[in-house]
């Protein structure tokens, strides 16, 4: 079992660089020291990215999720991604997993560069969020060779994922509804294909409203009507209408989960 601070649902690009690094030591002390914890490092330049990366380190993260620069996003080529990556996996102290995540940066980490950056002994897996099944389970068959984990970046297309040969995921759901997504591995891994597909028929508009939808007001919505706290979302996100709100709960409803 793993934690993730600082991921795209934890809003961390609306963060400075000390609110991030209070969070990871925040969330290290309040976790078990056997339960892994990975937190965001990623910057827009290679300098900044080795530097909160160490600095994540030693606040008490023992990996790094390192999302793709993208403000320049014409000139991020395959050669241009992998020295990124490469020098920030060289400085770093702890292992570094890719992060590729295109519906928010619009930038796709190809293909070639992660299989290269799949070699580098300190780059050990990959949080790949783009939705395309073939590209999942090719990146799981040209790395089997690798010690590299291939992670599911949404609960939408997780049983597919773990169809093709994926380690787990990593999920924006998961916040809200946990447990499900727990059985829903849990299945996967017995081979109960048939529950496991009914669970994830359940799960998709519910994962759809906390993302695509409405993004991270909804996720935090859907935390507090399941009890949790989400909280307010920082600006300029602002918080849901109150129809968005009936819609968001009636998604949760209609499937079951409410």
């Amino acid at each position: 079992m793993r934690l993730v601070v600082l991921g795209s649902s934890g809003e961390f690009p609306l963060l400075a660089s000390r609110e991030r690094l209070e969070l990871v030591s925040r969330v290290r002390r309040a976790l078990p020291r056997d339960r892994l914890l990975l937190a965001g490092s990623g910057c827009e330049s290679t300098r900044a990215t080795i530097e909160l990366t160490g600095s994540t380190a030693e606040a008490g993260a023992d990996a790094a999720l390192v999302v793709t620069p993208c403000y320049y996003r014409g000139a991020m080529s395959s050669a241009a991604l992998v020295q990124h990556y490469t020098e920030v996996a060289e400085a770093s102290p702890i292992p570094v997993v890719l992060y590729s995540v295109p519906a928010n940066t619009n930038l796709e980490l190809p293909l070639e560069a992660v299989l290269t950056l799949a070699q580098h002994p300190n780059i050990i897996g990959i949080k790949d969020s783009g939705g395309d099944i073939t590209r999942i389970g090719l990146i799981v068959h040209k790395t089997q060779q690798e010690d590299f984990q291939v992670l599911s970046g949404s609960a939408g297309f997780l049983l597919a994922s773990y169809a093709v040969g994926a380690s787990g995921g990593i999920c924006a759901l998961a916040n809200v509804l946990g447990a499900p997504l727990c059985q829903l591995e849990h299945l996967c891994r017995q081979g109960r294909w048939q529950e496991a597909r009914e669970l994830q028929q359940r799960l998709i508009e519910p994962n759809a409203a906390v993302t695509r939808r409405f993004g991270i007001p909804g996720l935090k919505k859907a935390m507090d009507l399941f009890g949790y706290y989400g909280g307010p979302c920082r600006a300029p996100l602002g918080p849901l209408s109150p129809a968005e709100v009936e819609e968001l709960r009636g998604i949760f409803s209609s499937n079951g989960w409410l």
